[in-house]
């Protein structure tokens, strides 16, 4: 079973949604490096439950603690463990569910590999799992921040209300409104929609827009270990995510080759493209430009409806929903895939600046 994810920036987490505690452990990050607990606050702050009337509204104040690998401040080179304390739970919300599976969830799925899961909000395939990779990704962002590079997120697309492209937008408006929309007015219907389908117990996806920008030209290798692989890789490693485009996408493929190649122009003795249709990556290798790409969502599995299933015995049972569950992800998601993309480019600029030793 694999628990890490990374090669050199490596994490790897445990803990499940009902049991006392999560927790990771960073390795590689490199010693002298600022720990600021305030910024990986901030950013558990962000992907916290019960944060306002779309969340859910189980209660975690997801404070803290490092066990290991910081001292005066900054980190000693050595593992970096993190502690989250799990306090909010209702486990008696599940127990109809020990022998039930429910639709679309892990639970059937667990079940066949492993012989044994744990049914107490799913245990260790909950979206309670991100609060660890939400706490490495602050510190990933923080090696990422010394050479420049950022990551930004924001939810650009609720079922089929739209935002407009994150190019005529300022991606840190998001945070001024509780859906995450970069965009006051369509974060208006954003909200609105969702509020509506709540009220009906039903749940709705949708798109998170994220933007890497000031990457540095040669990030990437070009045949098994692409950027834009390894981005999808840890975008489809979330909880409810369906889909990862980056650049054109799938918009691209109406584009003839004429329309979609990204000329090359000399600006002040620096090259860069007029366009952008490759999302910042070419040959698997980052190109200098901006990287964005679109994580699609599905609609929350666990819904107030009566659905139709089965039990371990095989005899056919209606199961609905209980407790406290989110009625859309997006707006708690923007975080995660903010921390998921700060990881993976914290793992290829180590990479990269260990190739030139």
């Amino acid at each position: 079973m694999n628990n890490s994810f990374g090669r050199l920036f490596r994490i790897t987490t445990f803990g499940e949604s009902h049991g006392p505690a999560m927790g990771v452990i960073i390795d590689g990050c490199p010693a002298g490096l600022p720990i600021d607990e305030k910024s990986i606050q901030s950013e558990l702050n962000r992907r916290k439950p019960g944060q306002s009337k779309i969340t859910t509204q189980r209660k975690e104040d997801d404070t803290f603690k490092i066990l290991s690998g910081v001292f005066d401040g900054k980190s000693t080179g050595f593992p970096i463990a993190i502690e989250i304390e799990n306090k909010d739970q209702r486990s008696k919300d599940y127990s109809h569910l020990e022998n039930t599976f429910r639709p679309s969830h892990a639970d059937y799925t667990y079940e066949k590999k492993f012989g044994i899961r744990d049914y107490r909000g799913g245990g260790k395939s909950s979206a309670r799992e991100t609060v660890n990779w939400v706490a490495a990704g602050a510190i990933a962002k923080t090696l990422l921040h010394q050479s420049g590079i950022t990551v930004q997120a924001h939810v650009s697309q609720v079922g089929d209300i739209k935002a407009p492209s994150y190019k005529t937008l300022d991606l840190t408006k998001a945070e001024e409104n509780i859906v995450r929309c970069a965009d006051a007015t369509t974060a208006e219907k954003m909200i609105a929609l969702i509020e509506s389908v709540r009220k009906k117990g039903d749940t709705i996806g949708g798109i998170v827009t994220g933007v890497i920008r000031n990457v540095p030209i040669g990030l990437g290798e070009p045949i098994f270990n692409k950027l834009h692989a390894a981005l999808g890789h840890a975008m489809l490693t979330i909880n409810a995510v369906k889909g990862f485009e980056y650049g054109s996408g799938f918009e691209g493929t109406q584009l003839k080759g004429s329309e979609h190649n990204d000329e090359f122009i000399n600006e002040g003795k620096k090259i860069h493209t007029k366009s952008n249709h490759s999302g910042g990556i070419q040959g698997g290798i980052s190109n200098g430009e901006d990287i964005y790409f679109n994580v699609a969502f599905k609609p929350v599995a666990t819904i107030m409806h009566a659905q139709a299933s089965v039990d371990k015995a095989g005899n056919e049972v209606s199961v609905s929903g209980k407790g406290r569950h989110d009625p859309c992800v997006l707006p708690r998601a923007v975080p995660i895939v903010e921390a998921m993309a700060a990881l993976v480019m914290a793992d290829f600029l180590l990479l990269n600046r260990l190739s030139k030793i």
